[in-house]
């Protein structure tokens, strides 16, 4: 474990050796975050609308107390979807769609001298086919959690009304009562770590692949694997150290 961690280290330092020109590196980072982001957009649009609706439900079915407000269900709503909900199931769904995808992609190239190739080019492989792919998904999480924001609460808002579990005006009332502001703040600290352990994971894995077809298959697994224990953990340590 401590070898493969130091690997990783290594690897990571030789993303910003020999990089491209800016323009080089801004346009393949566009690319990227066309493929992660907009790709991506339907899945998270759909797990966070479902996440916000479900919430609302079970939230209502246990506060059955008749001295609590209603409105408190949108108010619980409201701080799961942004302290947790959002910025974690969303990193973890993306994990497995854009984390397979990024160790896939690097694996296939390995397997097929691609990557071999560009060094023989002279190219840094490891900083022209990684570091925009992390610069994309840095870009790219924190407005996919921000959507994912809007969506869950908004699920939320149409499951309690369309089931009678409370009214417009109490949900309203509920999201916009006592906000913290930085529980937005944390959500996207979180988010841009989540960002960085599942890009520079997937991609480690993907690009240290040998062999055949079979163990670009092994992995693409491996990668989700570890992105998924890592933003688990990640999600631990930085609500210890920042709330």
């Amino acid at each position: 474990m401590l070898q493969h961690f130091g690997k990783y280290l290594l690897f990571m330092s030789s993303l910003f050796s020999r990089t491209e020109s800016p323009k080089i590196l801004f346009n393949r980072t566009i690319d990227e975050a066309m493929l992660i982001g907009i790709n991506s957009i339907f899945i998270v649009a759909i797990v966070s609308t479902f996440i916000g609706a479900v919430t609302c439900v079970q939230v209502a079915y246990n506060l059955n107390n008749a001295f609590i407000p209603r409105s408190t269900i949108g108010f619980m709503v409201r701080e799961m979807t942004i302290l947790e909900l959002a910025p974690t199931i969303t990193s973890i769904v993306l994990a497995g769609k854009v984390g397979s995808s990024i160790a896939g992609g690097l694996g296939t190239m390995q397997i097929t001298e691609q990557v071999d190739a560009l060094e023989v080019m002279g190219i840094n492989s490891a900083s022209y086919l990684v570091l925009p792919k992390l610069i994309a998904a840095l870009l790219v999480f924190p407005l996919l959690v921000i959507l994912a924001m809007f969506l869950s609460i908004g699920g939320g808002y149409v499951a309690g009304t369309v089931t009678d579990a409370l009214t417009a005006q109490e949900y309203i009332t509920g999201i916009r009562g006592d906000f913290v502001p930085y529980n937005i703040t944390f959500a996207l600290i979180k988010s841009f770590v989540f960002a960085f352990l599942i890009s520079s994971i997937s991609s480690f894995r993907g690009y240290y692949t040998s062999g055949g077809a079979l163990e670009v298959g092994a992995a693409s697994t491996t990668a989700v694997t570890n992105s998924v224990i890592a933003v688990l953990i990640a999600d631990f340590v930085c609500a210890q150290l920042l709330l």
